[in-house]
């Protein structure tokens, strides 16, 4: 049972953007892309500052539709959206205290996406760090340790997270060492994750129920993106908007997006206010090295979505 209920009109309007997608980028093949979008009729629940109680916010149903929503696919930097949300809970339980050079590196791994913020951040949620090989049994523990933040999803009971991973560090060249251990020889434990995952998270998120308000709040904080930053500046190599979805956008509507971005993936995960009220969220997967290299693709479909949601 998924969280959001399938609805008929927006899978028709789905399905629609999909093939106008796939006629424009001949590239795209219908198993390279995943899509789930939810949109939130009024009274819009989410972007309240956690006036719901969870019980009551979870009560909500929500209008959706999903294209292989269910599809484990390579996260990229998105799985930083996860890491995100458990170091908060972290941090409100008391397993860690909180640093200035900690909060340093959430901000860095949200805003801009830094892998080696993300694996400062990756350290401090599991016990773990980095380095040289390790004999079997040292090995064991250190990957049972590695684990905690997949055993914490999983203690969550939602069905979008069974077959989730997200025990693996972000990089940029790839993991050497004990790293490489644990990646697997054919890269058979690296992290996965759903389009409908990462937007039940997201959802909470926006919900303000992710940990508490307050830690919901400041999640938003980070996570909220200028809709006008289009262009990349001189030597930017990429901003979360241009080449994503929040390109699509126009002066007046908000976003919140974490985007993720390889040699063979593109992906962003977005919520947005358009400047009539509308609300919606839109997470969109592209595979392949030929399409992750096209700035257009996602910004095609968000263009599609967007016009709808002007309605």
């Amino acid at each position: 049972m998924a969280f959001f209920i399938p609805d008929e009109s927006l899978q028709k309007v789905g399905e629609e953007i999909l093939n106008n997608t796939w006629q424009r980028f001949p590239s795209l093949a219908k198993n390279q892309v995943a899509l789930t979008w939810l949109v939130y009729d009024e009274p819009i629940i989410v972007n309240t500052g956690g006036a719901l109680s969870v019980d009551e916010f979870w009560r909500h149903s929500i209008r959706g539709y999903s294209y292989r929503g269910d599809e484990n696919l390579y996260p990229a930097s998105v799985v930083k959206l996860f890491y995100l949300v458990a170091i908060k809970d972290w941090i409100e339980t008391g397993m860690v205290e909180s640093s200035s050079e900690l909060e340093r590196a959430i901000r860095d791994m949200i805003v801009e996406s830094s892998n080696d913020a993300t694996s400062l951040v990756v350290d401090v949620l599991t016990g773990t760090t980095s380095g040289p090989e390790l004999t079997i049994a040292p090995f064991q523990t250190w990957a049972y340790q590695r684990n905690i933040v997949n055993r914490y999803y999983q203690s969550l009971g939602w069905e979008e997270l069974q077959t989730i991973n997200v025990n693996q560090k972000t990089w940029g060249d790839g993991p050497y060492g004990r790293e490489r251990m644990y990646v697997g020889e054919n890269l058979e434990n690296r992290n996965r994750l759903t389009t409908s995952a990462i937007t039940r998270l997201f959802h909470s998120i926006v919900g303000g129920v992710a940990v508490s308000p307050e830690a919901s709040q400041a999640m938003m904080a980070l996570l909220q993106r200028d809709v006008n930053q289009k262009v990349l500046a001189p030597n930017e190599e990429e901003n979360q908007v241009n080449g994503f979805l929040g390109e699509a956008l126009s002066k007046g509507d908000r976003l919140w997006s974490k985007a993720g971005w390889t040699s063979k993936v593109r992906l962003d995960s977005t919520y947005i206010e358009k400047s009539n009220g509308k609300a919606y969220h839109l997470t969109v997967f592209t595979e392949g090295a030929e399409n992750s290299q096209n700035r257009e693709i996602l910004p095609f479909i968000s263009s599609q979505i967007s016009q709808f949601m002007e309605h």
